[in-house]
């Protein structure tokens, strides 16, 4: 049963669960190409750099598997509220963080309550929006994740870049204030799910899912696809920057350039798969993605517009396996256990960033001019990955509305 709002209201609920995921994501993202900056200034190794991006993904998997137990036992709109106060605090906490272990701890927090708060939105949407505007509701949403790479994280780099790394979290913060008093007003009262989620048992639909082979392999299948990006991405501007790729003041410009391309091509990847087929369109998209990603770790100094090219292709490639693969998913999952799948698929997908990003840190070394080296073995363990993704892929049976599962 759905609370059903008037037009007005429902874009404007819209729009605020879009500034909530948005501030979401760029509280993750502007970790990567702050790199340079923190491991000059906490003198801290590429690994342990890399262990602080991770331990947000981790964080953000170990309350995402938690939440699932007790999410739908809380009136929704109190619930989001608390969570997001708490997640500015503890992104407000890393701008305050004065060593490399109080930020590690921050970082941590917010980690765990962004894990929540990606499941929410999703579970908003669900409560208010009807099924047949469902997909338009969802679009409008995500388009957060493109917005916070084209702005969000080029502004943030700015703000660093002129005013000290502090500057970005304070600033994600103050957004999240505002975000935060809008849905205070624009979030309906949603609880006509707690009665009955009080008398389910949320771990016997856990071991449900698990259960299915089917379930195993598309779980396997996610973690494989972004273990295979997560090698990689989180150490573009490390290597730029120590390698003379790029100036500091030019790396902005592959998170825009990188965002405009997702933002102006994800309808027509939508369009190409359903015509072209899920399965299908998702292994080619994985086979193609590894050119980029190998060409990435051995980039040279070179003119500007070619690094842009190289970069910007590996956006889209990332994207254009992601909108497959997550249709994918989403069609291998049995109906009734559809959204505890989805969100034992969102702990899994963090774990596996998690996971990568620590490895990638492990992998890279520096030189004795302090230059980034062995930055390809990232790019082979990305390749292995996707071709376990590619084989996994093959085997998923997908449910259909029509009829049993298919091939």
């Amino acid at each position: 049963m759905h609370t059903e709002l008037k037009p007005g209201r429902e874009l404007l609920l819209l729009l605020t669960l879009a500034g909530i995921q948005f501030t979401h994501v760029v509280d993750f993202m502007i970790m990567m190409p702050l790199g340079p900056q923190l491991t000059a200034l906490f003198l801290i190794s590429d690994a342990e750099f890399g262990l602080l991006v991770s331990a947000y993904t981790f964080a953000a998997g170990v309350s995402g598997l938690l939440a699932a137990s007790f999410v739908d036992r809380f009136e929704r709109k109190r619930l989001l509220l608390t969570v997001y106060t708490l997640f500015a605090l503890t992104t407000l906490g890393c701008a305050l963080a004065p060593t490399y272990g109080m930020l590690m701890l921050a970082r941590v927090a917010a980690g765990m309550f962004g894990g929540i708060l990606s499941a929410m939105t999703q579970t908003v949407i669900g409560d208010v929006i009807p099924f047949a505007r469902r997909g338009r509701a969802t679009g409008l949403v995500m388009t957060s994740f493109s917005l916070a790479t084209v702005m969000g994280v080029p502004s943030g780099l700015f703000l660093a870049n002129h005013a000290g790394w502090h500057s970005s979290f304070i600033a994600i913060a103050v957004v999240c204030a505002v975000v935060g008093l809008a849905a205070f007003f624009t979030l309906p009262r949603l609880d006509k799910h707690v009665a009955q989620a009080r008398r389910q048992n949320v771990w016997f639909a856990i071991s449900g899912v698990l259960a299915d082979a089917n379930h195993r392999r598309a779980l396997a299948m996610s973690c494989a696809m972004m273990f295979a990006a997560f090698t990689v991405v989180p150490y573009i501007t490390l290597y730029m920057q120590a390698n003379k790729v790029l100036l500091a003041s030019e790396i902005p410009l592959i998170y825009l350039s990188g965002g405009v391309v997702t933002l102006l091509t994800a309808r027509w990847i939508g369009a190409l798969t359903d015509r072209i087929g899920k399965r299908l369109m998702f292994q080619r998209m994985l086979l193609l993605s590894m050119l980029p990603l190998t060409v990435t770790t051995l980039m040279q100094t070179a003119p500007l517009a070619l690094v842009l090219l190289v970069s910007s292709s590996l956006f889209f490639c990332m994207n254009a396996r992601m909108i497959p693969g997550m249709a994918l998913l989403t069609s291998a999952a049995q109906p009734q256990f559809r959204g505890t799948f989805m969100s034992l698929n969102g702990a899994v997908q963090s774990v596996s960033m998690g996971l990568a990003t620590w490895l990638g840190g492990l992998l890279i070394q520096r030189n004795a001019q302090g230059q980034v080296t062995h930055y390809w073995l990232c790019a082979l363990a990305a390749v292995v990955a996707s071709l376990f993704a590619y084989a996994l892929a093959q085997k998923v049976k997908m449910h259909t509305a029509e009829g049993p599962p298919a091939l």
